[in-house]
């Protein structure tokens, strides 16, 4: 990508699965120095997606280290102090476990941005839960289906990229390095406004309520107009 607003911006992902590093990879292609910390046992997505890991690492410095280690801790602190962004997927109670608060991460690297991706925001943001989940509480999913999008999980990738951009630029405007929660679960409620107004509920507008916006059984097969 020509267009790199972030370059010489650096930035350390701590983020595994697909939110995290979908944004990662996205920031990297916007000029970020990206490197990409995984623990001992690797990324689960390198098992089963690798080819879509491949894809999402390009670019990025990957390194190894034990966070519950001392010596990996202290590779990070390391890192930290020269980064100007930290993008995490982790509940907030494991981070905490290994000493990486916001306020304390905040005390000890003034420069320092984090864009956190959980599940659920505030009092829920340390119960689980993956795309399918946070999908069917939205009523996405209604007949019972397993989507072929995974809407929280790309969803919350960009508003994490969104986030960190905003991040970043208020902390160079002069308004203080910053912390963000994106919660994948309100991303994807964002997704149901059209069928909230009933512009997609059946018989909406784009719901089957107008011919010119449908699909079509022809002698030829299916068409979408």
């Amino acid at each position: 990508m020509s267009f790199q607003p972030l370059l010489d911006f650096r930035v350390v992902s701590l983020a595994v699965n697909l939110p995290g590093p979908v944004a990662a990879s996205q920031l990297c292609r916007l000029g970020a120095q990206v490197t990409k910390i995984e623990p001992p046992a690797g990324d689960p997505l390198s098992v089963y997606a690798p080819q879509f890991y491949e894809q999402l690492r390009e670019g990025q410095n990957v390194r190894t280290l034990d966070l519950k280690s001392l010596a990996g801790m202290d590779e990070l602190r390391d890192l930290l102090a020269e980064t100007d962004l930290l993008l995490t997927s982790s509940r907030p109670a494991a981070l905490t476990r290994l000493g990486l608060t916001w306020e304390g991460l905040h005390q000890r690297y003034p420069q320092l941005v984090q864009v956190a991706i959980v599940g659920f925001a505030g009092p829920r943001q340390d119960e689980p839960g993956h795309d399918l989940t946070y999908q069917a509480m939205t009523g996405l999913l209604d007949p019972p289906h397993l989507p072929h999008a995974l809407i929280a999980d790309i969803g919350g990738a960009q508003q994490a990229v969104i986030a960190a951009t905003s991040l970043l630029l208020a902390r160079e405007r002069g308004q203080g390095a910053g912390y963000v929660e994106v919660s994948l679960a309100e991303a994807a409620v964002s997704f149901c406004d059209p069928v909230k107004v009933g512009m997609t509920s059946n018989g909406g507008i784009l719901g089957g309520g107008f011919p010119g916006y449908g699909l079509y059984d022809t002698s030829e097969g299916w068409i979408a107009v």
